[in-house]
């Protein structure tokens, strides 16, 4: 539904509960304008937005990912404010491969997010793509830029197995036969 529709049909239930109370229905037109409140909530966040952050918060990513995915549009059904968001909920979405999820969370840092914690995630998420790219010093600043990012502490143990995993060597020059790498070039 575009979002201003929303708005529309707030002003429709406000004339409505006025309406009635010039009637003499004054009980039900503070029901109407009360509700009127509903739509230009949605109209600031996204109810499929919330329903997806309700489904994360319950571990569900299916049922999250199935919120997300109704949004068709995000720029006519969103407000600005929540294109963030969006961009932060399909990037989750496509944790599994983090080459898809890499432009998802860019463009969730530029719109912006609200909460410290969703931007720690992101740049956590931003590292651990440039790990595996082989960008370690990249993966360090963003991993340092994430821990700052993250007051309460929800992701320290990520942290520590990236922190392990940077140590290690790079292997990815040698990943075609291990066995060739102490042999000399002709026997």
């Amino acid at each position: 539904m575009n979002k201003y529709v929303k708005l529309v049909v707030a002003a429709i239930m406000v004339v409505g509960g006025v309406f009635l109370m010039f009637n003499r229905e004054i009980g039900w037109g503070i029901v109407c304008i009360v509700l009127a409140a509903i739509p230009v909530l949605l109209f600031y966040k996204n109810e499929y937005i919330l329903l997806s952050m309700w489904k994360m918060r319950d571990q569900d990513l299916a049922k999250a990912t199935a919120w997300v995915y109704k949004i068709t549009n995000f720029q006519s059904q969103l407000h600005r404010s929540q294109y963030g968001y969006y961009h932060y909920l399909m990037g989750l979405s496509k944790a599994e491969t983090p080459l898809q999820s890499e432009g998802y969370m860019k463009k969730a840092l530029e719109y912006g997010l609200s909460m410290n914690h969703d931007r720690a995630l992101a740049m956590f998420n931003l590292a651990a793509v440039a790990l595996s790219k082989g960008n370690k010093h990249e993966a360090q600043k963003l991993l340092n830029e994430a821990k700052k990012l993250d007051t309460s502490g929800l992701l320290t143990e990520h942290y520590n197995t990236m922190k392990h995993q940077l140590k290690m060597p790079n292997m990815q020059k040698h990943m075609h036969n291990p066995h060739m790498r102490q042999r000399g070039k002709y026997f």
